[in-house]
């Protein structure tokens, strides 16, 4: 998240910590992406895509 301009009429709140937490999850989704199952999504049921990305992240997480 970039801090918002000087001059601008209503000021952005920059809170570091949420910065830090939103950079996190999105590096957690970029290496769940490296799965190319997960990536494409081949799983057509909401219960097997869900077991396919626990069982990347575990690996992904553990490794």
């Amino acid at each position: 998240m970039i801090p918002g301009r000087r001059n601008r009429k209503r000021p952005i709140q920059y809170d570091e910590r949420r910065c830090k937490d939103r950079g996190r999850v999105e590096a957690m989704f970029c290496r769940l992406k490296d799965f190319r199952r997960i990536a494409t999504r081949y799983g057509k049921l909401a219960r097997n895509f869900l077991s396919a990305v626990s069982f990347a992240a575990a690996v992904a997480f553990w490794l």
